[in-house]
């Protein structure tokens, strides 16, 4: 027997997913998009990138000792990716060290290297992974 909770959460994604939700997808992608593109062209190219990147590094670096560690890059980078990225491999990113994997990956979200990223591209895994370094 199908409990209420399970029927009306059913009914609700079905009614999204019938109706709205790729609209609220498409608009969330262009929301984002607005917020990054400082130039308002519609694209995010990688000087909007680098950007929204610092003053993230800035927001995300708490204790003021110019670098980010594992603690303050929760859920941005994993653990190896850190490692990956940390060419003195002391367990901290330098804002340049954190801005050269911004770069890394809005180079892997741009395949067709026009120097932008629109919706698509940033919907992308790749772009996915670009942005959690920029919001």
């Amino acid at each position: 027997m199908i409990s209420r909770r399970t029927m009306v959460f059913s009914l609700t994604v079905g009614t999204l997913l019938a109706t709205g939700w790729p609209a609220l997808a498409k608009s969330g992608r262009m929301n984002l998009i607005r917020m990054l593109d400082t130039d308002n062209d519609g694209t995010v190219d990688l000087a909007e990138a680098k950007k929204a990147a610092s003053a993230l590094f800035d927001r995300l670096e708490r204790d003021k000792d110019g670098t980010l560690d594992k603690r303050e890059l929760a859920r941005r980078l994993s653990v190896k990716e850190l490692a990956a990225a940390d060419p003195d491999h002391d367990g901290t990113l330098t804002k340049d060290e954190y801005l050269a994997v911004v770069e890394q990956r809005f180079a892997a979200a741009d395949p067709d290297h026009d120097g932008t990223l629109d919706a698509k591209e940033l919907h992308s895994r790749a772009g996915q992974a670009l942005l959690r370094l920029l919001k």
